[in-house]
């Protein structure tokens, strides 16, 4: 299979289940995986003062996020990672679409009772996307 498989995360254990089960699905398609970490706003702290300042940022730390659980995975694939502006969903949905993704992977979590009802990120892809869609059980990851 040709492509590449997208995969978001959060910093929850349901999004690392999630990233853990792309990443098998992307060693036994023989394709890469990029993962993916959402931002609302490029909101920016500075933390210290006089010389001694550091400047954080929320598209800093969704890109250490993401660049982290891709490091975190296993070898054998092409494993990348970025961060992209917007709701967990548009994001994930927009960087399939830049990425030309063959799959997007997310968990299930939110996908019974009332997180049915109001909507999910998983909810969101699975009728948004631009390709195929891997919904993950991660209920028992946390």
């Amino acid at each position: 299979m040709s492509g590449i498989i997208v995969v978001g995360v959060d910093g929850s254990k349901t999004a690392k289940k999630a990233a853990e089960s792309a990443w098998d699905l992307a060693v036994a398609l023989g394709t890469s995986l990029h993962v993916v970490s959402a931002f609302g706003s490029d909101r920016v702290e500075v933390v210290g003062s006089g010389s001694d300042q550091l400047v954080v940022s929320d598209a800093d730390s969704a890109e250490h996020l993401a660049r982290t659980v891709a490091e975190s995975l296993g070898r054998g694939i092409t494993v990348t990672s970025s961060a992209v502006p917007g709701k967990p969903a548009d994001a994930l949905i927009a960087e399939a679409a830049r990425t030309e993704a063959s799959i997007i992977v997310v968990g299930n979590r939110r996908m019974q009772g009332i997180g049915r009802v109001l909507g999910s990120v998983a909810n969101s892809v699975a009728h948004n996307a631009p390709c195929d869609v891997y919904i993950a059980n991660t209920y028992y990851a946390d």
